[in-house]
């Protein structure tokens, strides 16, 4: 189980634009970013789960392009969810 709905309602709200906004680039990066955080863990107690490193990088992947996306289109808003989030820029 990746985040529990506690967990998804405190992210949401916490990096929401507006009420009820859950599809902004923003929102989808925290949460992606607990999601990866958590299978980080998970990976290094079970080594050996290799599917689920599989998904790991795909989440990456995916938080990658979320944040090109948005360092082009709001700067600002990029640097302020980097450093909430501890992600590194490159």
């Amino acid at each position: 189980m990746a985040l529990d709905s506690a967990a998804r309602k405190e992210i949401i709200e916490k990096f929401a634009r507006k009420e009820g906004d859950t599809g902004s680039p923003e929102v989808q990066i925290a949460l992606l970013t607990g999601r990866i955080v958590y299978l980080t863990e998970h990976l290094k107690i079970n080594v050996k789960d290799h599917s689920s490193r599989l998904g790991l990088l795909k989440l990456v992947g995916q938080r990658k392009r979320l944040l090109k996306y948005l360092k082009s289109k709001n700067y600002t808003k990029y640097q302020e969810v980097i450093k909430e989030l501890n992600i590194r820029d490159k």
